[in-house]
């Protein structure tokens, strides 16, 4: 029960903070995402010469973090940090599918999707942290 409540806010939600490491630092951005049906695995886009590819290339560890504060008050609000390994997604076939269904989600960003320096980002779910309020906190390993 507890797991689907956290992959029901990652579904609910489309825009999470990335965070990636290279040399000891980390780095953080703010992206739009989707995911697979199942939630084990976060989708994104992101240009090739960027510092946070360049840091996915060099250390394929991450963390995403999801949260409500914006709908919720704050002593309600939930935070979920999800624990993820990036990995190269190569088959085509894959790749215009979740294009298209990025496409669906945020038309606006057509042009960055299809730019010719575009990279889909594939982060595999490890663990999700969800911190519920103040005060409560659920893990959970996938």
């Amino acid at each position: 029960m507890m797991l689907e409540k956290m992959k029901e806010l990652v579904r609910k939600k489309n825009v999470c903070v990335l965070a990636t490491v290279s040399d000891h630092k980390p780095y953080c951005s703010l992206m739009a995402y989707i995911t697979d049906v199942l939630c084990k695995e976060i989708y994104m886009v992101t240009l090739k010469n960027t510092t946070k590819f360049k840091n996915l290339q060099r250390n394929p560890c991450v963390s995403l973090l999801i949260d409500t504060r914006e709908t919720q008050p704050r002593s309600n609000a939930q935070a979920l940090t999800i624990d993820g390994v990036f990995t190269s997604l190569t088959d085509e076939n894959k790749k215009q599918k979740i294009r298209g269904r990025m496409l669906e989600s945020f038309p606006h960003m057509k042009d960055f999707i299809h730019h010719r320096e575009a990279e889909l980002i594939r982060i595999k779910i490890n663990s999700f942290l969800l911190l519920d309020g103040v005060s409560e906190s659920h893990f959970m390993s996938l």
